[in-house]
């Protein structure tokens, strides 16, 4: 049945709804402008008109668009400008923070009230919406405005889900190890080339008072970043993307052994104190301060490190030594539009989205962009040193999906539990595992 696993998340969105009405998202729902809409965490529902009707109404076609919180210093004047150009078109806008979005948009989907285009990413996030028919197919007018041509080859096909093309491709995303360069120069620690030296380095930081990995565990995806790498190493490329296309059991050696090896490093101490319920969104702190000295994160923290006024030269990557090519993680960005748009209105949609990711609005506001854009001869951000090498290093080692994107959310969710009960002492991992592939089995059985 074609909405068989969105009626499964009814009762989950009932219960969110409630929450989601008296506000939602770090900065709450606001139009552009910082103006409060009066609907904070839902953006406001409007009539559908049809097409005639608002061409021949005279006024201007209105689109809403739900975006993240973070690059609201950016949207917010760019959507001014746009709509002091286009008299046609009105775009008004709503924030969210990274989990905000995810819940607001499973909840208007159930409610029927999703905006007229909206932040995603690729995988199994941006997968719901194509699975369900909640998101405009986008394989034709990508053919008639020849986007082979526009867009990367790469970007695209991360936007290919469920034999569609289910969004407008905005970034494309790789992983790294972001290290404090003058933390690991005072103790004399090389950029590890094989894990052995990486757990030495670890060991070398740990004992000069230095926290050696940044991560939060709020909403288990940060915490996620490390224990992929690890299933990586133990696993190897092969096996690991046999795990997430479900052709392999989860209830295996190679990530029973990875949760060890994550288990082992929260008893030594090599994630801050109090890690499981820390806030993703706060790591930079701890690495700008050099209580910690690594962080996982993508090219985009460049930008992040800029924008909270931190020396960017205090900083480079490298690719986590998990054996074979060294592979880093990956995941594609996308604006989903709304299954019932009129021809106008996806056309306004779109309008704004070239104008959005333009060349100019990406250099004027770099830093709250992931560069570099993901249209084909487009230029490396300036300013941003780390940003070359890191699509470099995954051009040359190769990368694999993120693990939240390549897992249906509600497998992910259960590892995501098993990452916080195995840091406690509350599960096993043998038990871990054995959780994760009851839960693909449970999905597979729908």
């Amino acid at each position: 049945m074609k909405f068989k696993k969105l009626t499964a998340l009814l009762l989950t969105s009932t219960m969110l709804l409630a929450t989601f009405l008296s506000g939602c998202g770090k900065d709450g729902a606001t139009t552009a402008g910082n103006t409060n809409t009066g609907e904070t965490g839902t953006a406001k529902t409007e009539g559908t008109k049809t097409e005639a009707e608002e061409t021949s109404s005279g006024e201007p076609v209105e689109v809403s668009f739900w975006t993240l919180s973070t690059r609201q210093a950016a949207v917010d004047p760019i959507v001014e400008a746009f709509n002091s150009e286009n008299s046609n078109i009105k775009v008004t806008v709503s924030y969210y923070d990274t989990d905000g979005i995810k819940d607001a948009c499973k909840v208007a989907a159930t409610a029927n009230t999703l905006p007229d285009m909206w932040f995603n990413w690729g995988g199994s996030l941006g997968g719901f919406y194509a699975q369900n028919g909640l998101t405009y197919d986008l394989t034709n007018y990508a053919k008639e405005h020849d986007w082979a041509n526009k867009f990367s080859a790469g970007a695209l096909n991360l936007c290919q889900l469920n034999g569609t093309l289910a969004g407008y491709p905005t970034s494309y995303n790789v992983l790294d190890v972001y290290y404090r360069k003058d933390i690991f120069e005072k103790y004399n620690i090389a950029v590890p080339a094989t894990f052995e030296e990486f757990e030495q380095a670890c060991a070398t930081l740990k004992e000069n008072g230095i926290v050696p990995i940044s991560t939060a565990g709020l909403n288990g995806w940060h915490v996620m970043r490390f224990v992929e790498l690890l299933i990586e190493h133990y696993a190897g490329a092969e096996l690991h993307d046999k795990l997430n296309t479900f052709e392999e059991s989860w209830n295996n050696d190679a990530v029973i052994k990875a949760l060890t090896k994550y288990k082992e490093f929260c008893d030594k101490g090599y994630f801050p104190e109090g890690f499981v319920t820390a806030d993703p969104n706060d790591t930079l702190m701890n690495m700008a301060s050099g209580v910690t000295a690594m962080d996982i994160q993508g090219q985009w923290y460049d930008g992040t490190i800029e924008q909270n006024d931190v020396d960017i030269n205090l900083f480079s990557t490298f690719a986590f030594p998990s054996g074979g090519t060294n592979r880093l993680s990956s995941f594609a960005e996308m604006t989903q539009f709304n299954k019932n748009l009129t021809d106008e209105k996806l056309d306004a949609c779109i309008k704004f989205m070239d104008y959005y990711y333009s060349e100019e609005n990406a250099k004027k506001y770099a830093e709250y962009y992931n560069l570099p854009l993901p249209f084909n001869n487009t230029a490396m951000p300036e300013g941003k040193p780390n940003v070359e090498q890191m699509i470099k290093t995954s051009n040359d080692n190769g990368t694999f999906t993120i693990t939240d994107q390549a897992l249906p959310t509600e497998v992910a969710d259960v590892l995501f539990d098993a990452q916080d009960a195995i840091a406690y002492g509350e599960m096993t991992p043998e038990e871990g595992a054995a959780n994760i592939q009851a839960a693909i089995e449970a999905y597979n059985n729908k």
